[in-house]
Formats: C-alpha cells, structure tokens, sequence
C-alpha cells in the first residue's frame, strides 16, 4: 500500500512538471517566438515555478522511495545489470541533465532573456521537454520489468 501512495505521489507530480512544460513548449513558446516577446516566457516562468519546482522535489523523493523498493539502492545505482537498473540509472542520468539545465535557465539563460534573442530560451525549452517525456516514457517501463 505505501509503494501506490508513493507511487500516486510521483505521477501527480510528473503531470505537473512534464504536464507544465509541454504546455510551456505547445502553446507559449510558439506565442513568444511569433511576437518576438520574451515577457510571454518569463511571465510563464514567474507562475510555473512555484508549482514546478516542488514538483520536481516531489519526483526525486518519490522516485528514489520507489528505487528502493525494488530493491534499487544507491549502490546499484549505474549498475545497469537489470531491467529495473536500467531505467533507474537512465532516469537519474536524465535527473542530473535536468537539474544542471534548471540551474542554467535561473543563472544565465533567464537573467539574459531579450526579446530579439529567443533561441537559447527555445532551446532549453524544447531540451527539457523532451528530457520529461523521455523520463515518463522510462517510468512507464517499470510496470513491465524495465529495459
């Protein structure tokens, strides 16, 4: 019964943050880019965040809870030597890539938004969208047994 709760926890969280950011990418970014307005990005930014980042701690806690599980601790993790292995590994992989890419829209990309020079924006936008995809599609494959 606590792995469902963990569980449960996990993917509310993971509607958010990836729910947030294909809405970010689909709907804002083609907005912003179409105008050439930075403010469309940063407002979204401004109103994201407060939901966003605690629902990426909710995911580290819940998925590292859920590791645990079955049986994934920290020294298996990058072990690779199991399906379940696998994803864990590929998913902290996409954890650390996610974090490094958060910290570098809140010091450099963000601070430096111009109107005329949206590019770098689009790309981290896009760049992390992906990466949540790509961890959802990863989670689903726990059901089955991993990779």
């Amino acid at each position: 019964m606590t792995h469902q709760i963990i569980l449960v926890f996990h993917l509310l969280a993971a509607t958010v943050w990836v729910g947030g950011h294909l809405f970010l990418a689909i709907r804002y970014l083609p907005e912003a880019l179409k105008k050439k307005d930075a403010s469309v990005l940063v407002n979204f930014k401004n109103k994201f965040e407060p939901v966003g980042l605690p629902s990426l701690l909710t995911l580290l806690v819940t998925g590292i809870l859920m590791a645990y599980h079955y049986g994934v601790t920290f020294t298996h993790w990058f072990s690779f030597s199991n399906g379940i292995e696998k994803v864990v590994s590929a998913k902290l992989l996409l954890l650390f890539l996610t974090v490094g890419m958060a910290i570098n829209a809140q010091l450099f990309v963000f601070p430096k938004i111009k109107s005329d020079k949206l590019r770098p924006v689009a790309f981290q936008i896009i760049a992390i969208t992906v990466i949540g995809v790509a961890m959802l599609i990863l989670g689903s494959w726990v059901r089955i047994g991993g990779l």
